[in-house]
């Protein structure tokens, strides 16, 4: 396990660094993840983001695993989660939605789609 988390070192982030900047949790947007707080689902979902970028999907910028925390630090999503879109069928459209789907499995593909 050691050496599989030495791949994402540069992505740890200290727990004092995170307390600081959100000023100890109470000013900045903070959501509740999908991975379960387990350690597999953790750093599943660690790995699935720090090898998939697309214009879609937020980023990850980085994550803390100390004194029973579990913590990923994603970039600012300015104008809401995806999730929140998708379950809407007021803010965006069907056609929308289906160019979002393919895009992202296109970038998990490895491949792009013509415009």
């Amino acid at each position: 396990m050691e050496s599989f988390v030495k791949e994402f070192e540069q992505l740890k982030i200290p727990p004092k660094e995170i307390k600081r900047v959100t000023n100890n949790f109470s000013n900045k947007p903070i959501g509740s993840g999908g991975f379960g707080q387990g350690d597999p689902e953790f750093w599943r979902e660690i790995i699935m983001l720090s090898r998939y970028s697309h214009e879609n999907l937020i980023s990850l910028l980085g994550f803390c695993d100390k004194a029973g925390e579990k913590i990923l630090v994603y970039e600012l999503a300015s104008n809401g989660s995806l999730d929140r879109y998708l379950s809407s069928p007021d803010l965006i459209t069907w056609e929308q939605r289906i160019k979002i789907c393919l895009g992202a499995g296109a970038a998990h593909a490895g491949t792009s789609l013509p415009s």
